[in-house]
């Protein structure tokens, strides 16, 4: 099962490697990383509009956030998408693995078992450790 840790450590061998080894990176590692970044950007969108969002909507943003950063992160590690399917894939399991942790945090433990989004919820703690509190 794909969680924060996996997509937190993804995220980081990707902003952490040598220049020289950024265009060999799988896409399932930039689908893992992505997912990660795009997590970060939900919650920032989400704190600034600061309305509850439904679970449903949530995992339609998610899915937006996550294939523009498989297309950020590749861009930024020189990834030539010579291979549609491949690129396909990527944003494929990006989204996956986005939703799988928005479910994972927020319908599981004592948050909102309908999964809604609040402003009242914490961030992930990886999503924290990160990129720093809210």
């Amino acid at each position: 099962m794909f969680g924060f840790g996996d997509a937190q450590d993804n995220y980081n061998e990707i902003q952490n490697a040598p220049e020289e080894h950024k265009a060999k990176f799988s896409h399932e590692l930039l689908a893992g990383g992505a997912s990660f970044a795009a997590f970060k950007a939900f919650e920032d969108h989400q704190r600034n509009e600061g309305k509850p969002v439904s679970h449903q909507f949530a995992k339609e943003l998610l899915a937006g956030f996550a294939g523009a950063e498989v297309d950020k992160l590749a861009e930024g590690t020189g990834r030539n998408w010579v291979d549609k399917e491949e690129r396909e894939h990527a944003h494929r399991k990006a989204r996956e693995n986005a939703e799988q942790m928005y479910t994972n945090h927020y319908q599981g433990g004592d948050a909102n078992r309908e999964g809604e989004w609040h402003p009242d919820n914490q961030a992930p703690d990886q999503i924290q450790d990160t990129f720093g509190r809210y």
